[in-house]
């Protein structure tokens, strides 16, 4: 069993969004709380023993530890991230006794529960190593450096033809961590000028390169539970702006839906936000709705960006960019496609922030993401209900 349990071998390997939102979270809502849940969308089961072998896993990063050499890269290359912060960093240890893991026959659930300035780092991780684990136990597949490089070459051709910004954000449902440092290998070799970096922190410093990102839905989910539905969007932007000053300036545009989302993005959060974040629903429209809220606050949408994110392929962003082209500009962050396209079935699991407590609030809040299609809603049915209800959806 050995050969599996060190599938993360440094902190930063994550999401960069992980990280910057721990920050503002730290700073903000220093004693606020989280419970996250496994979602296994794709109902995928598991090998006989396999909870076990998580937790091996598991109890081995509780060994990491931040090193002076990525302390070094994370000032150089991300200097919006102060010094508290990495002070922080240094001293932050994943504990497994936040993590609980249960196995019944084929079925996994997983739990995972503590301050939320902690807890925000495990989903990442977490979902890459039960992704390569079950690919270890179920596939017997023998993959190359060079299968992984051609593919990625053809893949490349497509992306320069086309002429688009391209990032890679394949971390949490990779084939391997090995397949994903092959990906990022070529990309870093053969895709200037078009790719624009990586979400994955570790190998981004292993890479000499910029890592991308900027927060994720449970950041506005958050918001809702202390703030209300209505203005979490607003009040989400208002306190990142305030953190990040203009850096990290793309705007999630999906957690509760993106008619609810630019009815909070007023024209002063629409100027300071380089631009907006597409996640869920027709691209397509998406795009004209982004078009048209810009100039109705007169703002040029050429001088704007949208980043694409929802399961994209060569085909869709042939299809995205070129609609986008001479109307706004655009950049397509790549997951799944990059880090698994070796044949198997990719998986469809998803680990979600499911409660929350604000500090000052006496009882757990439940949260949901809406999302613009019904598959990507998370939360507890009677609370989207009355999300909807609130929301006028």
């Amino acid at each position: 069993m050995n050969d599996y349990s060190i599938i993360i071998s440094s902190l930063l390997d994550n999401d960069f969004y992980k990280f910057t939102m721990q920050n503002a979270v730290i700073k903000l809502f220093p004693l606020a709380k989280a419970k996250y849940e496994f979602i296994n969308r794709g109902r995928h089961s598991f090998p006989k023993n396999f909870a076990q072998i998580l937790k091996e896993n598991l109890d081995k990063m509780a060994h990491l530890k931040l090193s002076n050499e990525e302390r070094i890269y994370l000032e150089k290359y991300c200097p919006y991230l102060d010094s508290s912060y990495l002070d922080f960093l240094n001293k932050y240890q994943y504990n497994p006794k936040e993590v609980n893991i249960l196995q019944k026959g084929k079925n996994i659930r997983m739990y995972i529960e503590g301050l939320w300035s902690r807890t925000i780092l495990w989903e990442v991780p977490l979902m890459a190593i039960i992704s390569e684990l079950y690919y270890r136990l179920t596939e017997s597949k023998k993959i190359s450096e060079q299968k992984i490089t051609n593919i990625t070459k053809e893949k490349l051709k497509i992306y320069k033809k086309l002429q688009v910004k391209i990032g890679e954000y394949g971390t949490r449902r990779r084939y391997s961590y090995q397949v994903q440092k092959w990906v990022l290998k070529t990309l870093t070799k053969k895709g200037n000028p078009f790719f624009i970096g990586s979400s994955n922190v570790h190998l981004s410093h292993i890479f000499s390169i910029k890592p991308i990102g900027t927060q994720g839905h449970e950041w506005i989910m958050f918001h809702a539970a202390k703030y209300g539905f209505n203005i979490a969007d607003r009040i989400a932007m208002e306190n990142w702006l305030n953190i990040y000053n203009g850096n990290l300036g793309i705007a999630l545009s999906d957690t509760y839906t993106s008619p609810i989302f630019f009815k909070n993005f007023n024209k002063r959060l629409s100027t300071l936000f380089k631009g907006v974040r597409h996640d869920s629903g027709d691209p397509i429209f998406f795009a004209q709705e982004t078009i048209k809220h810009y100039k109705k606050f007169k703002i040029n949408p050429i001088r704007k960006k949208i980043i694409f994110s929802d399961n994209l392929d060569p085909y869709k962003v042939a299809y995205i960019s070129s609609f986008c082209k001479k109307k706004i500009n655009t950049c397509f962050g790549i997951g799944t496609n990059f880090t698994n396209d070796v044949g198997a079935p990719s998986m469809k699991i998803v680990i979600k922030m499911v409660k929350t407590l604000p500090e000052e609030k006496k009882k757990w809040i439940s949260v949901v993401k809406l999302s613009n299609v019904k598959e990507k809603s998370t939360g507890k049915k009677n609370m989207i209900f009355f999300a909807k209800k609130n929301l006028h959806i």
